[in-house]
C-alpha cells in the first residue's frame, strides 16, 4: 500500500491549487488539487509533506496542521493512505522544481466548483468547515467514487 500527503496552503481566504496540466500519463490530468506527493524511504508524513510543497512551490512551511488521514479503495489502482494537512503559516524560498501543471490561488468559496475528483469534494467540504481531524474512507471502481465513511 503506498503512502501521499497532500497539503493545502491558506491565506486570504483562498488555497494555492495545483491543475494539473503537464506530467505526462497523469492519473490526476485534468483535474485540480492541492500539493503534495509520495513518501520516500525512511520519510515521516510530515518530512513528505514539507519536502513534496517545497519541490513544487518554492514554499516553505513553518507550521502545519494535520487535518485527516484519508483511505483509498480501489479495484482498479493500488489501495493507498493519504495524510492530508493545511499550513498558513510560510514563506517562499526558492522557485519549485517540479512543473506538474499551473498554481492557482483560488477563492474558498469557488474551489468546489472546480473539476476535482468526487472525494475531495468530501474532505475538502470538511475542510472548508473546519472539522477536528479526521479519517475517512474512500472507495473507487475505477474513476468513480462508489462509497465513502467517516470513521
Amino acid at each position: 500500500m503506498k503512502e501521499t500527503t497532500l497539503c493545502y496552503l491558506e491565506k486570504d481566504n483562498k488555497y494555492l491549487m495545483l491543475h494539473r496540466t503537464r506530467k505526462k500519463n497523469d492519473f490526476n490530468e485534468g483535474k485540480w488539487i492541492g500539493v503534495g506527493g509520495k513518501f520516500e524511504e525512511g520519510e515521516t508524513a510530515d518530512q513528505c509533506v514539507c519536502r513534496e510543497v517545497l519541490e513544487e512551490t518554492g514554499i516553505r512551511m513553518n507550521s502545519l496542521r494535520k487535518r485527516a488521514v484519508i483511505d483509498f479503495v480501489s479495484d482498479t489502482f493500488p489501495d493507498e493512505i493519504m495524510h492530508l494537512y493545511t499550513c498558513d503559516d510560510f514563506e517562499k524560498v526558492c522557485e519549485p522544481v517540479d512543473d506538474e501543471g499551473d498554481l492557482q490561488w483560488i477563492d474558498k468559496e469557488r474551489i468546489l466548483d472546480l473539476p476535482l475528483w468526487e472525494g475531495d469534494v468530501i474532505f475538502l467540504k470538511m475542510l472548508l468547515e473546519d472539522r477536528d481531524f479526521f479519517r475517512l474512507r474512500l472507495q473507487y471502481h475505477e474513476y468513480d467514487l462508489i462509497d465513502w465513511e467517516l470513521k
